[in-house]
């Protein structure tokens, strides 16, 4: 007779999904380096970047989340001189561990399949062309998009308008041929051969095969999450459904996750059978739009009852909290949302709209939160924190803010 899965509460998911997303630890008390910032890479395995940078480049804030206060340079570093990790389309464009360059090979070696109808484009209206990149690139060096610049195609509102020379280089990045040596100032790719990047042993690894790649990629992604449906560990990679189905029937049989029924939940679920189980968390944290704990928005909703949704690219006058909206984590509920901005000219972290969520300690929320501010807005080198009077949270948020101010 088969054995009925085990039913988890919806409280301890949750509890086992902050857990594996680095959260039920207590931020380190002194200085945080290089072997901090590791770890948490390493147990996220994915970090999201985005070119906003109305408060700060999303991929250096999941780090501040998890360990406070932390010199951005040394993940620079890491992503750079050191090239602990590379650049590639994972989730989204990410930064990744560079145990992770083998079990992606067979995306890169897929690449016509998966490329956007730009790279398939260029390939077919100006053949050789990208050859003749990759020739320049490997004569002369590390080669910006900025430095083949052309007319864009007319397609004004979109930020997909790349030039041919943008294409190539990314089509050549998709392929694994290119990869990101760096980045200048204003955040532009250089592009260089991976084989002059990324390190030899890395480079030498074997390729496994697409089914064991895949299942090492499913079993990092129920690892991060913890506990989640087919969907929730399909996302991370952005994984095929039927791939997902049979890596997870595989690591089910290894004993590696267990199938589960979590209360309220209308999917089963798969749990990392090493996964924690705190009895509690004490977190408090802001969270980027990016950031993998809330990236995928329906399991937001699933395990927080917090209905998220990003609203950069909303016409203003139909946003409903703000333009680059951060969720505020406190304990173990996602308790309040801030519409934050770096006002970098007068060094000034603008609150442009705090809201709470239904039912929640106004005032303690409040002085959870005007601490978080003054905690990012010193990493952020800004002097000050100024709160507008937008949404329910404002006034009691600016209170806070000049009770406690230093």
């Amino acid at each position: 007779m088969e054995t009925p899965a085990e039913r988890l509460p919806a409280a301890l998911a949750r509890r086992i999904a902050l857990a594996a997303q680095g959260f039920a630890e207590p931020r380190p008390t002194g200085a945080v380096g290089v072997r901090q910032l590791t770890r948490t890479v390493d147990r996220l395995a994915v970090v999201q970047i985005d070119s906003v940078n109305v408060l700060s480049r999303s991929h250096y804030l999941p780090a501040f989340s998890r360990l406070g206060a932390y010199p951005r340079a040394e993940l620079d570093r890491l992503a750079g001189r050191r090239h602990d990790l590379f650049e590639y389309w994972a989730h989204e464009a990410s930064l990744l561990p560079l145990r992770l360059h083998p079990f992606l090979r067979w995306k890169m070696a897929a690449a016509e399949q998966h490329a956007w109808g730009s790279m398939i484009r260029l390939q077919r209206e100006r053949p050789g062309y990208v050859a003749e990149i990759l020739d320049r690139v490997r004569e002369g060096g590390p080669l910006k998009a900025s430095e083949l610049a052309e007319a864009r195609p007319d397609r004004p509102g979109t930020m997909w308008n790349w030039h041919a020379g943008k294409v190539a280089l990314e089509y050549l990045f998709f392929t694994g041929v290119l990869t990101t040596r760096g980045r200048t100032a204003g955040f532009e790719r250089v592009y260089d051969l991976t084989e002059r990047v990324l390190p030899r042993a890395v480079l030498q690894a074997p390729t496994p095969d697409r089914a064991d790649a895949i299942r090492e990629l499913v079993r990092t992604a129920a690892r991060a999450l913890g506990v989640g449906t087919e969907r929730d560990i399909a996302d991370y990679f952005r994984l095929g459904g039927a791939d997902t189905r049979t890596a997870l029937g595989e690591l089910v049989e290894a004993g590696e996750l267990t199938q589960v029924e979590v209360a309220g939940w209308e999917r089963p679920a798969w749990l990392d059978a090493q996964a924690r189980r705190p009895r509690w968390i004490r977190a408090r944290a802001l969270l980027t739009p990016f950031d993998s704990l809330v990236w995928e928005r329906p399991r937001v909703e699933r395990i927080f009852g917090f209905r998220y949704r990003i609203e950069i690219y909303t016409p203003a006058a139909k946003r409903v909290h703000g333009y680059y909206v951060l969720p505020f984590l406190l304990d173990d509920a996602l308790v309040a949302r801030a519409d934050l901005k770096a006002d970098r000219q007068r060094g000034v972290l603008r609150v442009q709209a705090a809201y709470a969520e239904p039912g929640v300690d106004l005032a303690a929320v409040s002085a959870q939160l005007a601490d978080e501010l003054r905690l990012i807005a010193g990493w952020l080198d800004l002097d000050e924190v100024t709160v507008a009077e937008r949404g329910d949270l404002a006034g009691d948020l600016a209170a806070a803010l000049l009770r406690h101010r230093p």
